[in-house]
């Protein structure tokens, strides 16, 4: 069969399917339950299949029937989304961006300054979370996500490497001359990356400095500030404080860096047949990448 059934007869099937009652259907789409009854026979004849049991009071999908509802359920709510998308772009041009607290904080906003100069006719509005987005769920148009790239029903961009390091002030730098100094000095913590001072030891050889003694912070950014200000030595993601770093504000005492691997950061969107990037967000995404060179 190649030939499409009528666009209102799929419609009130997709209504009467999702609520089970003719009379609800009519009610929902303003016609006659007689017109909702009568576009539905029509589809059954059309495909040549019965697609409703009906019972006293209510219909009931048969189980062919409920297949066929579930993908027509897609197809409109695909349409439905996609003249949403487009009744939001005709009025102004902005987008959603979702990323984890401290990459927003730390490495996103003190850029997006940039971008406005760039594209000043562009929004971008941002979310703070550490999981993924949930483009179903959602109202976000991508995001900046850690990990090794494969999210299920997600596209991704490796958008940058997620190296770790030690960084304190340069008052502290001076009497760390080799990591085994480290024994003698503050250790700041972040509580969602517990692990990250360990990783990093290891990576230097050294298995002899307690990772359990020192400050603990919830989160990066947190911890960041408190090296700012003298607090003690971070163990900090090299993104994170590449601005620091570059303006001498943070020094690295030390040469040796570990690449997380598969803790890096992507740039994610929707499945193009899900949601098509608009322009402006694939030009987003264009320069997030060019500030990560």
């Amino acid at each position: 069969m190649t030939a499409l059934p009528p666009l209102n007869a799929l419609r009130c099937f997709e209504v009467a399917g999702r609520l089970g009652s003719i009379t609800s259907a009519a009610e929902e789409l303003s016609v006659t339950p007689a017109a909702i009854s009568r576009q539905i026979r029509l589809l059954e004849e059309h495909l040549g299949l019965k697609l409703f049991l009906r019972q006293h009071r209510r219909i009931v999908l048969t189980s062919m029937g409920a297949a066929y509802h579930a993908d027509i359920a897609r197809c409109f709510g695909g349409l439905q989304r996609a003249t949403s998308e487009l009744g939001e772009r005709s009025r102004r041009r902005q987008f959603v961006i979702k990323a984890p607290h401290s990459v927003a904080m730390r490495w996103l906003l003190p850029r997006l300054s940039g971008f406005h100069r760039q594209y000043p006719d562009i929004d971008v509005k941002l979310h703070t979370a550490v999981d993924a987005p949930d483009f179903e769920r959602e109202e976000v148009d991508a995001g900046i996500c850690m990990g090794d790239g494969r999210w299920r029903g997600l596209v991704s961009y490796k958008l940058m490497v997620n190296e770790l390091l030690p960084v304190c002030v340069p008052g502290k730098c001076a009497r760390l001359r080799t990591p085994a100094d480290l024994k003698g000095e503050i250790l700041l913590h972040t509580l969602a990356r517990p692990d990250y001072w360990e990783i990093w030891l290891q990576a230097a050889g050294l298995t002899d400095i307690d990772v359990t003694r020192g400050l603990r912070y919830e989160s990066s950014a947190l911890a960041y500030e408190a090296a700012l200000e003298g607090y003690g030595v971070a163990i900090a993601q090299k993104p994170l404080v590449q601005k620091e770093l570059d303006e001498g504000r943070l020094v690295a005492p030390f040469d040796l860096t570990v690449d997380l691997g598969a803790q890096s950061y992507y740039f994610v969107l929707p499945p193009e047949d899900y949601r098509r990037p608009s322009a402006e967000l694939t030009q987003f995404r264009a320069w997030a990448a060019s500030c990560a060179i």
